[in-house]
């Protein structure tokens, strides 16, 4: 399974080598899913690989969506077999773009950006827009923004006895240090 997840990332990123690029292994994803009264439902990936290519803006990420941990192992179980059935869709992926993205511009003060792409989850592609901030610092770029995922847009069947638990949208945020490569 490792040696099928290592050539998957290659082939993903292929087309980033002969560019500028940046990247992480150790990129932060996040997803809050909480609903007032419940329990909350927050997860987080410490191990999101990102790749930008700096000439260009172009960004891919993946996820191994196991790689999500919550507070609770029951809720982390119930996640990876009923809703997220990682068995089947091991991975999520974003393939996009920064909008108007320009290394030579940036600064150690913050600009924010538009990122926009397409987000595979659970088998289903969804354009997604982003709203992310980025600064250059020490040689590392900077990156972090959110975007909110709607469970029923990527086929993902909540059970109705745990609707009113969890949240129609739900809160992803990302945050990354980009490494020159």
């Amino acid at each position: 399974m490792k040696k099928l997840i290592v050539f998957s990332v290659s082939l993903f990123f292929a087309g980033y080598i002969s560019a500028q690029k940046y990247s992480s292994k150790t990129g932060k994803v996040t997803f809050e899913a909480s609903v007032p009264l419940f329990e909350d439902i927050y997860a987080q990936d410490d191990n999101n690989v990102v790749v930008l290519n700096a000439d260009n803006g172009e960004l891919a990420s993946l996820s191994a969506v196991k790689n999500f941990h919550f507070k609770t192992k029951l809720m982390e179980e119930h996640f990876n077999e009923s809703y997220a059935e990682t068995a089947k869709y091991p991975k999520a992926t974003f393939k996009g773009k920064i909008i108007n993205f320009d290394k030579t511009k940036l600064t150690a003060s913050p600009q924010k950006y538009t990122v926009q792409g397409t987000l595979n989850f659970h088998g289903v592609d969804k354009a997604v827009t982003s709203s992310a901030t980025l600064y250059a610092k020490d040689g590392k770029i900077y990156m972090q923004g959110g975007f909110v995922a709607r469970p029923a847009d990527y086929k993902v069947t909540i059970p109705k006895m745990v609707t009113k638990k969890i949240a129609e949208n739900v809160n992803v945020e990302y945050n990354y240090i980009l490494i020159k490569q």
